[in-house]
């Protein structure tokens, strides 16, 4: 694929009023979610609830991309309409989560790089031809007493470019995603210290394997508070850190910022989002790509249940909606007292 097809990709993925949909929880991840609604992980029901999402009529308004599990990749509506077929049709891109997960670092504890480069070629490339346009890795930072170390950083940031690399080899845009975990006693200040020192090791190796930046797409987290510290830091502390941190360590080449929600509750990544926006001047396009901040409270509504689908539907399209306007710095908490 020439650069500017993987322009175009990444670009389509970041237009004005619309993000991405993170729907790619492991096997593991969405049985956790299932487990809080006391529905049993099954196949037939990771389908069915995945289903619901990707058929909610109009969101297509608000959602340029979505990114699948691999099972998902390869499942089917109920009348069986392949997943990527149904999405091409209302307009949204497929993508895929090439990673096989974080492992423990070895000789540091505490840390963690994320695995899946072996016979990622192979899979990236059978990806796309199921219809996959674009990928995502995420690398873990954790925070904590003495890490992350210059070490740990280094070793996701060279996995991060390796992945990338090989996504532009196969004609598939990367999403590139390093997380500075919000759990942790850390303050706002520690949390944009490691995110800029993350970002600039990440952009440093991405450049020395000669990735194309204009192809590409970062997914990273917010500057905030540990979960833990005992002062959390407000919306619009949170949003000049962040604009700040990123101005500093994101080449303008980067089409897109597109933020994932982290352990943050679905009202208060939308307001982050919006003030970010609001502060305006910024080269890159700040999007979203949440997952639990877009369907935690979907996941509620539906309870498993088919009857509650319309009302999930409801749920699900407000979330997106609200996350639209934030892209403009247009949300209102009116927005949310209208729809309650």
């Amino acid at each position: 694929m020439k650069p500017y097809e993987l322009e175009s990709i990444a670009q389509a993925l970041v237009p004005p009023g619309k993000g991405i949909l993170a729907a790619d929880e492991s096997t593991a991840t969405i049985k956790r979610r299932f487990d809080s609604i006391n529905v049993e992980s099954t196949e037939t029901n990771r389908r069915a609830y995945r289903e619901m999402l990707f058929t909610t009529p109009g969101t297509e308004q608000f959602i340029s991309g979505i990114i699948l599990f691999e099972e998902t990749l390869r499942q089917t509506t109920q009348d069986g309409t392949p997943f990527p077929e149904l999405l091409a049709n209302k307009g949204i891109i497929s993508g895929i989560k090439a990673d096989t997960g974080p492992k423990d670092l070895a000789g540091f504890p505490g840390e963690t790089v994320t695995e899946g480069l072996d016979g990622l070629r192979e899979r990236l490339t059978e990806y796309r031809d199921l219809g996959a346009k674009f990928g995502k890795w995420r690398a873990v930072i954790n925070v904590g007493d003495g890490f992350p170390t210059q070490s740990g950083i280094d070793a996701n940031a060279h996995a991060l470019a390796r992945y990338a690399a090989i996504c532009q080899a196969v004609g598939l845009v990367p999403i590139v995603e390093p997380e500075v975990l919000m759990e942790g006693t850390h303050t706002i200040e520690r949390c944009e210290e490691i995110t800029e020192t993350t970002l600039k090791r990440v952009y440093s190796a991405l450049h020395a394997h000669r990735v194309h930046l204009e192809g590409t797409l970062l997914k990273p987290n917010m500057v905030l508070s540990g979960t833990s510290c005992p002062v959390q830091a407000g919306v619009e502390e949170v949003a000049e850190a962040t604009v700040r941190c990123f101005r500093r360590a994101v080449p303008a080449a980067v089409p897109g910022v597109v933020f994932l929600s982290g352990g943050q509750t679905a009202k208060l990544a939308t307001a982050h989002l919006n003030a970010m926006n609001a502060i305006g001047n910024c080269p890159w396009e700040l999007s979203f790509s949440y997952g639990r901040a877009l369907q935690g409270p979907t996941l509620e509504a539906w309870e498993g249940n088919a009857a509650n689908i319309s009302k999930a539907q409801k749920i699900f399209y407000h979330r997106a909606k609200c996350n639209s306007a934030a892209r403009y710095g247009k949300y209102t908490q009116q927005m949310e007292v209208l729809a309650a």
